[in-house]
């Protein structure tokens, strides 16, 4: 049995990170749809929830189906950071998570996500705050450190266990560390090793397919596993990574109906709970890894990168099941 805070899952807990304009409530449906275990919500501002800000509220929508989901919030001062978590927890979660991770110029630069990794008491002050301001269990994640001669996790780590928090979930970069540089494990490591230590450490970079979970997941003894950016487009990353944690073997990957089917899902239940003209945009960046490894996919691509149309795109998907799901490879190469 695998716990995280209260949780109890009865294989190795697989997490959805938490991802502006990516975690909303349709990827959502359809990552749970292959089996994630934890889901969150995108990053909503302290700030916005407590001025009522009509986007910070909305982000905290989910649906039963998706717990257990934690919502995450952010922010650099104690008492707004205590009502977000208050205001929150009226959406009755089963996390409250604090974003002391995110590298965004306009988050960090204002002391907020990874910015405060240069106040560490600061750090732990807010975290305070939140743990005793809510019933609901608080997780936290954070980075290794602030920059490079600022390693700090395994001191953050310690200070956070001891006032309150029920788990943390470690990136493996630094706030100034580009996404092209890889992620860094050994720190991940350190805190999980530690004896100090005894709430569980989720740990988060790099986990892109079932090979690289098994190497993270055995070299360093964490106790779940935090999937980012190769989620996009690609929900049954779950689904796969499990089928080789537990057998050692790659599924393939979904045929074109299936693809056709769970891209129709999340657009439409992107377009029900955001319109059409931000669901269209938003869903862009899961177009071309929906259909990853397609030959002469090109044209097709096009076709929805640029569609302003719902009628259209679900048009184009059908289009794309009729060209790749009938025909034979020779009869592509010369339609």
């Amino acid at each position: 049995m695998y716990k995280l805070a209260h949780l109890e899952f009865e294989h190795y807990p697989l997490l959805l990170a938490p991802m502006e304009d990516v975690s909303d409530p349709p990827f959502r449906f359809v990552c749970k749809m292959f089996g994630a275990d934890v889901v969150y919500s995108e990053f909503i501002s302290a700030d916005g929830l407590i001025r009522d800000s009509v986007k910070s509220i909305k982000k905290l929508d989910f649906e039963e189906f998706e717990r257990p989901v934690g919502i995450q919030i952010f922010g650099n001062a104690v008492e707004p950071m205590m009502e977000a978590a208050r205001y929150a927890e009226t959406a009755h979660p089963d996390l409250i998570d604090i974003n002391f991770g995110c590298p965004v110029k306009k988050v960090a630069s204002k002391g907020a996500g990874s910015g405060i990794m240069n106040d560490i008491p600061k750090m732990v002050t807010i975290t305070k705050a939140v743990v005793e301001a809510v019933k609901t269990p608080v997780t936290v994640k954070t980075r290794l450190g602030y920059d490079d001669q600022h390693r700090d996790i395994v001191e953050i780590a310690e200070r956070l266990q001891d006032v309150g928090i029920a788990a943390l979930t470690i990136h493996g970069r630094l706030r100034t560390t580009k996404y092209s540089e890889p992620a860094d494990w050994t720190l991940i490591g350190a805190v999980k090793n530690n004896p100090r230590m005894h709430i569980p450490i989720i740990g988060n970079g790099d986990v892109v397919d079932g090979p690289s979970a098994k190497h993270f997941k055995e070299t360093y003894g964490i106790d779940g596993l935090m999937i980012g950016r190769a989620t996009y487009g690609n929900p049954w990353i779950f689904s796969q990574i499990r089928h080789y944690l537990e057998t050692g073997e790659e599924p393939p990957m979904p045929d074109v109906k299936e693809r056709v089917r769970v891209s129709k899902i999340h657009l439409q239940r992107s377009i029900e709970w955001k319109g059409e003209h931000i669901a269209l945009l938003e869903i862009r960046k899961h177009w071309a890894s929906y259909f990853k490894g397609l030959p002469n996919f090109k044209t097709l691509k096009m076709k929805l990168m640029e569609t302003v149309s719902a009628k259209e795109a679900l048009g184009i998907l059908d289009e794309i099941l009729d060209y790749y799901g009938t025909s034979t490879e020779e009869d592509r190469q010369y339609r």
